[in-house]
């Protein structure tokens, strides 16, 4: 039985590679919707790693105050979208201030601009440095490490120091291999001693995280001076089962802050790692539904497709059939060649899909500056799939061939 099914097996692999041409357009035909399964599963899993990898940075015990919302709820075309205020200096400080719930660390920045340009001696970095100024909470709350030297503290922050925390790619286009810890550099004109260097983050959609200055938020307040500067407050939180309550207080906090009313709705957003994750989560969901619903109808048409060429083949051998049928071979032997040979070739496009999913996802990722893994389920699915497409492809027409009259079959021209 072993050694019949080993010849048949055999036979299967002959014809398919006396077909080369059928052969190979039939596993293109399965490849291209392996392929888009596994390279938009891919593709969605990369952005939804390189997400949730930089909201986890936040922490699990931090929530921020900005200006709005998360998500922008949709407006109809009568209602006019509702413009809150900037969170000021002026709010930031009264925050500052008046919330004391314990086990609380609060930081404070804004975003100064991302086309400075920073020099030392005689280098200097292209105009796309982003500065950032912040008192002595927000390298810890923002998720951020110390690489070399140590963070702003809280002298620093209270006198404005003339100091800076620069980021590991800054680092290397100044100072190279030396140690930048006690040299100045100049950011607009000031001079500024570095204290510490971050460590590496890399860089999300284009934006790099490592080519930044960190200053304090008194002396960076000194330099841009821009009218309605939009804040940023973060809260974290070093007990864990304290956080909500430390959530609530911070908003009633806040409330009071901007002079809201028990029955006025929130004129700023809070958002916690948690509720990034979930929104994250939610819209990586739709987006494997839209993969999944463009893979199965692709899949469908290979399906199809690989059917049609195997009844072809059927045909165009059926005196092939009926010669060995007249030597003796049963039914179920020429049945289970069909059948192997429409196995094979749905798993030759099955790895083929695959590695060019791969490939496409791994260009996506490599593209916008994705986090990229390897894609165990999707490649573990559509192994499945390729499987059970030739299974459903191959049914019909080994069944055909296996039921031709052996007679007519070897009359057949």
């Amino acid at each position: 039985m072993f050694s019949l099914a080993k010849e048949t097996i055999r036979i299967a692999f002959d014809s398919i590679r006396s077909q080369l041409l059928r052969t190979i357009l039939t596993v293109l035909i399965i490849a291209i919707g392996i392929m888009a399964l596994v390279g938009i599963l891919s593709g969605v899993s990369a952005l939804e790693n390189t997400i949730t990898g930089n909201f986890l940075s936040m922490g699990s015990n931090t929530f921020n105050f900005q200006r709005y919302e998360f998500t922008a709820q949709r407006q109809s075309s009568r209602e006019r979208q509702k413009i809150n205020p900037v969170i000021s200096y002026r709010n930031v400080k009264e925050f500052e201030e008046n919330y004391t719930f314990p086990f609380t660390k609060v930081a404070v920045s804004f975003f100064g601009t991302s086309t400075a340009e920073v020099k030392y001696e005689s280098k200097k970095t292209d105009p796309e440095v982003a500065v950032i100024g912040a008192n002595e909470y927000f390298i810890e709350n923002s998720g951020l490490e110390i690489a070399y030297g140590r963070s702003i503290n809280v002298f620093d922050a209270q006198n404005g120091n003339s100091v800076c925390v620069i980021g590991s790619d800054l680092h290397k286009a100044l100072f190279a291999d030396d140690n930048p810890i006690g040299k100045t550099v100049s950011v607009r004109g000031s001079k500024f001693k570095v204290v510490g260097v971050l460590k590496e983050k890399g860089s999300t959609f284009g934006n790099n995280q490592d080519l930044r200055v960190i200053m304090p938020l008194k002396k960076a307040r000194s330099i841009f001076t821009n009218a309605n500067i939009n804040y940023n407050l973060s809260v974290k939180v070093d007990k864990g089962d304290m956080l909500d309550a430390a959530k609530d207080d911070a908003i009633i906090t806040f409330r009071n802050i901007r002079g809201l009313n028990p029955i006025e709705k929130n004129d700023f957003g809070i958002t916690g790692s948690d509720d990034l994750l979930n929104q994250v989560a939610q819209n990586t969901a739709a987006l494997y539904i839209a993969a999944w619903i463009i893979s199965i109808i692709t899949i469908f048409g290979s399906t199809i497709a690989l059917m049609n060429i195997m009844l072809v083949s059927v045909s165009e051998r059926t005196r092939e059939i009926g010669v060995r049928k007249a030597l003796g071979a049963k039914s179920k032997t020429i049945a289970f060649q069909f059948f192997m040979e429409t196995i094979i070739i749905g798993q030759l496009g099955g790895l083929l899909g695959i590695a060019l999913g791969i490939l496409i996802g791994l260009a996506v990722a490599n593209g916008f500056d994705l986090e990229f893994s390897t894609p165990w389920v999707a490649m573990i699915w559509a192994t499945s799939i390729a499987f059970i497409v030739a299974i459903v492809s191959g049914l019909y027409p080994a069944t055909k061939a296996a039921r031709l009259d052996p007679i007519e079959s070897l009359r057949y021209e």
